[in-house]
């Protein structure tokens, strides 16, 4: 990691830039991918323009997400013939992909190199290979061999918040989600490395610290007998410190009452719980390979709620997955009824290449897609406003984010349970305030600072 890559011959640093699409994950990669060229003597920049380095990471999870990173690829083309010396590369879920690589390595001659999720400790090594005129390189994961590189460096987007990967992959392979494919199997870190991290993060100033893995609850698995999840968050929680945890996300079939209970007990862990439906009907949840019904998974929110106060409550919705029918449909509106989530994370499905959900012939028409969409916005708008319209008078201990992007005489920030709050006064960002709620919308609530 000590190769100096970046040296310059015109009295400055070469600059780089990296354009990030997709999960929480994707954004933990990213920092570590800015971190390693930083280490190499490169200095960020967030204009393409002015980088002489470009890197994409993709996500592979929607088709949008996909179609957005092959146009952006594609517009640096210009950027390339103005200058042939920057190196463009194309990392992440996407091209995790084989005929996703393939495209990379025939349609877009420009890209420089090219490689998959489990590559990322290899940067360094890539760009010194390129910048020493070797050829363009194309590397496609092949999966994993269960290691995990640790100590990569990493450059934070933010001083007081964190995220903090816990675990890799997934073995749950729902038929929609090509995850599996493109992130390999479950790999959890060490329990000593996460400690050391955390601890690092703390002394630091990191005062939010967002544990991640495409599924927490699955923590240890093959790695600990009697070391799961819940004993991480208790020894997470016992840390020296002023820090508040959140995790995501949990796999209902693998979140149990001792989940629970650990978060009611630990003091630090948020009173929030983002934990996926995807869909209201058994039918539908047999068929995307869920593995719980929507009944037992009912009697877990019920339970969270008695033993946790307050409890935010988010999850995601899948619309129109195939075959799903009006009764289907009116099932998981009857469910948002019946749970009133604070927020829902919701999606159009989409068809993926090399998942058994992609091949079934019952795919639902995109017009009526389009209609059960929007339905369902406006049934959770409803909910996600009465919901807020009970903070209205209430005060809340809020983690001021800064000026808000579409109000300068407006703060924002986000409540101990994870809802986004706009308001008005005086903060700097990563400062704690409380802030008294005087108007309720669904998506937020607006206050004034007290």
């Amino acid at each position: 990691m000590a190769i100096n890559a970046a040296s310059s011959e015109r009295g400055e640093p070469y600059k780089f830039c990296v354009v990030t699409y997709g999960c929480q994950q994707n954004e933990a990669d990213s920092e570590r991918l800015s971190g390693m060229l930083k280490q190499m003597g490169y200095e960020k920049t967030d204009a393409e323009e002015n980088a002489d380095l470009i890197l994409v990471n993709t996500c592979a999870v929607r088709e949008h997400a996909e179609k957005r990173a092959l146009s952006v690829t594609g517009g640096y083309k210009h950027l390339k013939e103005k200058n042939p010396d920057l190196l463009i590369g194309v990392c992440g879920c996407m091209v995790s992909q084989e005929h996703r690589l393939d495209d990379m390595k025939h349609k877009y001659p420009y890209v420089d190199f090219v490689f998959g999720t489990s590559y990322l400790w290899r940067l360094p090594e890539i760009v010194y290979g390129r910048l020493n005129k070797k050829k363009r390189q194309f590397l496609l994961d092949t999966g994993d061999d269960g290691n995990i590189a640790e100590d990569i460096p990493v450059l934070r987007e933010c001083r007081y918040r964190a995220w903090l990967s816990v675990m890799y992959g997934c073995n749950n392979f729902c038929t929609y989600c090509v995850v599996p494919h493109v992130r390999g199997r479950e790999r959890s870190r060490y329990k000593e490395d996460i400690l050391k991290e955390a601890r690092e993060l703390i002394a630091d100033g990191v005062t939010d610290i967002t544990l991640l893995g495409q599924n927490v609850n699955s923590y240890g698995h093959g790695l600990y007998d009697g070391y799961s999840f819940p004993e991480l968050l208790s020894d997470i929680n016992a840390l020296d410190g002023d820090f508040t945890i959140r995790f995501m996300t949990s796999h209902p079939k693998d979140a149990t009452k001792k989940l629970i209970d650990t978060m009611a007990e630990c003091e630090k862990v948020a009173p929030q719980l983002h934990l996926p439906l995807q869909s209201g009907s058994d039918r539908i949840l047999s068929r995307m390979n869920r593995h719980y019904t929507y009944e037992s998974y009912k009697k877990l929110v019920e339970y969270a709620r008695e033993k946790i106060p307050g409890l935010t409550l988010t999850t995601d919705i899948m619309v129109g997955f195939p075959g799903e029918c009006e009764e289907d449909h009116e099932q998981t509106l009857r469910a948002l009824g019946e749970i009133k989530y604070d927020m829902v994370y919701s999606f159009i499905y989409s068809r993926r290449k090399n998942t058994p959900a992609a091949d079934y012939e019952d795919q639902v028409p995109e017009d009526i897609k389009g209609v059960r969409f929007r339905r369902m916005l406006e049934v959770q708008n409803e909910i996600g406003l009465e919901i807020n319209k009970g903070y209205v008078g209430k005060t809340v201990r809020v983690l001021c984010d800064g000026e808000s992007k579409n109000d300068e005489q407006m703060l924002t920030g986000r409540t101990d349970g994870g809802k986004n709050v706009c308001f008005k006064g005086e903060a700097e960002a990563g400062e704690y305030v409380k802030v008294k709620v005087t108007e309720a919308r669904p998506f937020v609530l607006m206050g004034e600072m007290i």
